[in-house]
């Protein structure tokens, strides 16, 4: 008989790539886990999951299964239930042929899976409806015509939170409670004067019309024998607030709602039910408005202390409204809440000329401020946020628009020392100006609170250049404090999960953070707001206002390269969590896309076309060069973006046309489609094919003659084998006119690089890598950036600080480069089941590391150049392999199996799991340790 081995253990067990969620409606959920060993080169070759509920009674159990797959796996046992618990544990084997002893335990939580589950009815509270913005137009936004109001006379048109209570009784010993809550605004829940959980702005953002989510608290240690109250605190958010860049409001209603279930279940077995109904009373609280954009108000004066405690008396409350909503809409809560994730205490703090006070954090971040103050009763803080000062060290409001004010008031209670810190509201900002503060604030006084969805840090690079390691700190910045809620463009201006942006930095988000269910929820959102033609819009959620707003601009809803997030984002996540799941649910969205396009592209003659040459028409339906696009967006050296936009749109458009039929053929092999797999290759060839013919001369100079159509071209193969080496030098010939700097916009920068290096040119990329001259990521960090600008000249070189945000993330996407070709870290097999170790040691540095937690455990490369030797050290997890390709020079010596040579002599041998050590100069030592 086989003993367990203790030196082969799992761990890291997760559900839907969560651990331990609550209250999840995936009717069929995928079971992960991680194999962790001493020994080198291990594969698993079988496991066995047992899954029982939370009765004991065993509802799945594989026995042994001969397989390698360590992720994914989907649950295949007696349906789930609502509200129930379910544990589960796993052994696997090798193959040395050992057996593992069973993993710990987890556990997943079903929520409420039926609409007859809810017993619940909306209500709302009295209160005043929400004022409905004047309608505008991006256009106007920019034009400088907006009428100039303060914020005391638009305050008259805000209104406040609204406080919901609800007594109830405990009649019996409580066994499992849970509460079951969502709300239309953003809420707080209490019970019995404590605050339930950690989660902020709950019910996150989604398109509310089709898609609000629920949370699920486990509340049993809140409750009491006896009497006992829930407490909601419901705000304007998302639903009813003014958002996104015009700063319309009422976007998906304007009263504010909630809709709430208790269930307890006594340990007797008997179950009591608490719903939101005509029972709850409610009344407005300290603040005089909340709003995500403008900021709170906040009256300490008007507290109602232990207002959700049992002991209070709510005279004077108002009785609530129940209301009829559909059901149809609510789902769980999927992928990570938004949470306060870390704090900063002030480097700076000082007075200017008019009294007020500038507290410096010394980083960009999104989020709030929390301050400890001992003032006299009525004294009125004032605190303005914005992310840098201008070119005199003076405070500086860098974002303009409409209610993009950033502030936020507090009026002390004066009863000795009191602490304020928003609740409804955030900002994006590293300086914050306090008027009216009687005292010198101490840097104990105050602190900020950084807020992000929770999602796990996956991905750390560093190297000898600190300038550089300043920029992978700026992107990972950028980074989180953009992912809250939904992938946004910046944390001020629109706070609007633009598909662009969140496109071309996918892959760096990838390694940066644990990213997929987080984008996995996004996407259905995407998926519900695509149009009915097909065309995604170019940012999700969209509200109410974005058709409107869209026609006022044009009419169209969707541009190339914004709307290709939905087939690219999903292709990013399956290759870097091995997701297929991704796929399959995006992919009719991803085809009705690319259909549009075809079509757009089919029956779209361009006006200035003035050659009716037959066969120049012909090719005309493989080009989508018709319509407004983004093009290649904010090109440095073209001033105006949207003449950036329309000399680049037609290529722009065309290139994702292609490249979007081929990982569309791609998608389809995986899914197994051969027919729409061989469709897209064939349409992919023409569009090839016909874009090299209309744009391209045979010097290899392209139309539209910036270096972002070049690097388009030659990453989506729209040149053939002929034309490739004149367009390189083309583009070659560009960056040296331009001083060695780069000239991209959006949709380029992220191929920037890895053309170089692949045509031949790793010194020009490198040589634009420590650029510190503008536009280049270094003259940022120069210029003290501790997050990815907007714009490369949000800074101008004479000093003068632009309006425009400086917490951009979309220009970060080099970070996926770093990682890659410097490290050398990339997937091979989706999920890193198989990766290559590649590290680029001529880029100028002396040594580099990066390691990445897979889902398969810890993937890392670490290198160190000396006197003309590298030392390089990989960890490759158990269950995976990895090929560690060298450079020609790279002599290796010793029995190596496998070990062979590219075309271009490069060294080439594969490696199992463990920690492996490589030396080579003119000699290489392979040692595993």
């Amino acid at each position: 008989m086989l003993l367990m081995d203790r030196d082969l253990w799992v761990e890291n067990l997760t559900v839907e790539s969560q651990k331990h969620p609550l209250g999840i409606d995936v009717v069929t959920p995928r079971l992960s886990w991680w194999i962790q060993t001493e020994q080198h080169h291990i594969l698993q070759t079988a496991y066995h999951v047992i899954v029982t509920d939370d009765d004991g009674t065993e509802v799945w159990n594989t026995e042994k299964v001969k397989s390698d797959q360590s992720l994914w796996i989907d649950y295949q046992g007696t349906p789930l239930q609502s509200r129930k618990r379910y544990d589960w544990k796993v052994k696997v084997w090798d193959n040395q042929g050992r057996e593992s002893d069973w993993s710990q335990l987890a556990s997943w939580e079903m929520g409420l899976l039926k609409q007859e589950d809810w017993l619940a009815s909306w209500i709302e509270p009295e209160q005043q409806e929400a004022v409905e913005e004047d309608f505008i137009t991006i256009k106007e936004i920019f034009s400088g015509g907006l009428k100039a109001e303060s914020l005391e006379e638009r305050a008259k048109n805000l209104r406040p939170p609204q406080l919901l209570r609800r007594p109830f009784t405990a009649e019996k010993r409580v066994k499992k409670a849970r509460v079951y809550v969502t709300s239309h605004g953003i809420y707080q829940l209490e019970l019995n004067g404590r605050r339930v959980g950690d989660i902020e702005f709950a019910p996150d953002f989604t398109a509310y019309d089709v898609h609000l989510q629920y949370q699920t608290y486990d509340v049993t240690p809140y409750i009491h024998n006896g009497d006992n109250v829930l407490g909601v605190i419901v705000a304007d958010g998302w639903y009813t607030g003014r958002i996104q860049l015009t700063g319309h409001s009422c976007q998906y209603g304007n009263k504010l709602g909630l809709l709430l279930q208790l269930e307890m279940e006594y340990e007797d077995g008997t179950i009591e039910i608490v719903t939101s109904d005509e029972n709850f009373v409610s009344s407005p609280g300290p603040w005089q408005y909340a709003d995500l954009f403008i900021g709170e108000k906040y009256d300490a004066r008007l507290e109602q202390e232990a207002w959700s405690c049992s002991n209070f008396v709510a005279s004077g409350w108002s009785e609530v409204n129940c209301v009829n909503y559909s059901f149809e809409n609510l789902t769980a809560q999927y992928g990570p809440s938004v949470k306060a994730m870390e704090e900063l205490l002030p480097c700076d703090i000082h007075m200017e000329e008019d009294g007020s006070q500038i507290i410096d954090f010394g980083q960009t971040i999104a989020g709030r401020i929390q301050m400890s103050i001992n003032v006299p009763r009525g004294t009125t803080i004032c605190m303005e946020h914005s992310e840098v000062l201008d070119q005199d060290g003076k405070f500086f409001m860098n974002i303009m628009g409409r209610n993009k004010d950033q502030i936020d008031v507090y009026i002390a209670k004066g009863n000795g020392m009191e602490t304020y810190e928003p609740s409804f509201t955030y900002h994006g900002f590293r300086y914050v100006r306090v008027t009216g503060h009687p005292h010198n604030i101490r840097k104990t006084d105050v602190k900020a609170i950084v807020l992000y969805s929770d999602m796990e840090t996956t991905g750390h690079f560093k190297c000898s250049d600190g300038r550089v390691n300043q920029l992978q700190h700026n992107i990972q910045w950028s980074q989180k404090t953009n992912m809250l809620s939904i992938p946004t463009d910046c944390p001020q201006r629109e706070k609007a999960g633009w598909t662009g942006d969140l496109q071309v930095f996918a892959p760096t988000a990838a390694f940066n953070m644990d990213v997929d269910s987080f984008l996995t929820r996004w996407l259905v959102d995407v998926r519900l707001e695509q149009f009915p033609d097909g065309q995604i819009a170019n940012f999700v959620p969209t509200g109410k206002y974005y058709e409107p707003e869209s026609a006022a601009n044009g009419g169209e809803l969707s541009s190339a390269g914004w709307g290709d997030a939905i087939i690219i984002v999903p292709w990013v996540l399956y290759e870097r969590y091995g997701d297929k799941r991704i796929l399959e649910e995006n992919f009719e969205a991803m085809t009705k896309w690319m259909s549009y396009v075809r079509q757009k592209a089919e029956t779209g003659i361009p006006d200035h076309l003035e050659d009716r040459d037959p066969i120049r028409l012909e090719r005309q339906k493989y080009l989508w060069n018709t319509g407004f696009h983004f093009g290649d967006w904010l090109i440095p050296s073209i001033k105006n973006p949207m003449e950036s936009a329309i000399r680049t749109k037609e290529l722009v458009a065309t290139c994702f046309y292609a490249n979007s039929t081929l990982l569309l053929a791609e998608i389809s092999k995986v899914l197994g489609k051969p027919e729409m797999e061989s469709m897209y290759k064939d349409l992919n060839s023409q569009i090839r094919k016909a874009f090299e013919e209309e744009y391209v001369d045979d010097k290899g100079r392209i139309s539209s003659h910036f270096q972002g159509i070049y690097i388009l071209a030659l990453q989506m193969n729209m040149v053939s084998e002929q034309k490739r080496s004149l367009v390189v030098n083309q583009l070659v010939e560009l960056i040296k006119e331009n001083g060695y700097k780069l000239d991209t916009g959006f949709l380029s920068i992220p191929y920037l690089m890895d053309v170089l290096c692949e045509e031949g040119q790793a010194d020009l990329a490198y040589r634009l890598l420590y650029q510190t001259e503008c536009p280049s990521w270094l003259y940022e960090v120069e210029k003290g950036a501790t997050t990815i600008w907007e714009s490369w000249s949000a800074i101008s070189p004479d000093g003068t600080v632009g309006h425009m945000s400086f917490n951009h993330y979309a220009f970060g996407c080099i970070g996926d480069w770093l990682y890659r070709h410097i490290a050398g870290i990339k997937h091979d097999q989706p999920g890193y089941k198989t990766s290559i170790i590649e590290p680029h040691t001529d880029c100028g540095l002396t040594f580099a590391k990066a390691k990445l937690k897979t889902g398969y455990g810890i993937l890392s490369s670490s290198w160190l150049k000396k006197n003309h030797t590298v030392q390089l050290e990989i960890e490759v997890p158990a269950n995976t392999t990895a090929t560690v390709i060298l450079p020609p020079n790279a002599d290796i010596t010793g029995d190596w199996d496998g070990l062979t040579y590219t075309g271009d002599g490069k060294v080439k041998f594969v490696v199992g799991s463990g920690i492996h050590q490589i030396e080579y100069a003119e000699k290489c030592v392979l040692n595993s340790k």
